[in-house]
């Protein structure tokens, strides 16, 4: 009977340090898992703000688009009145048009001459 209640007494014992062990590694595991949660909840909120950044990044794109549209409109128009005018302005627009070629060409050198 002595050995019996000593061997109870060594496996109570055996037993008590196991939990202690399992709590321990729990204990670890589950503190882990808490700061990985909050990385991902910090990364959630990082992509909810640039999410929300290029929406209105892309609201000002848009007016800016619309207000170019409204430029570009403009200048055709008056393009168009210029080139049904008479023969003095269709010379003046051979001009203007040769002196942007002109100036696309040298820009292009220019720049092409910089990055060389």
């Amino acid at each position: 009977m002595v050995t019996l209640a000593t061997n109870m007494a060594d496996w109570n014992r055996g037993h008590g340090s196991m939990d202690d062990m399992l709590d321990t590694e729990n204990k670890r595991l589950a503190e882990n898992l808490a700061s990985k949660v909050s990385r991902l909840k910090s990364l959630a909120y990082d992509i909810d703000r640039e999410a929300e950044d290029q929406n209105d990044y892309l609201d000002n794109m848009d007016s800016n688009f619309l207000s170019a549209t409204g430029l570009l409109t403009g200048s055709v128009k008056r393009f168009s009145t210029m080139v049904r005018s008479g023969k003095d302005n269709r010379r003046l627009l051979c001009y203007v048009s040769g002196g942007l070629v002109l100036a696309f060409f040298l820009l292009y050198y220019l720049i092409s001459r910089i990055h060389s």
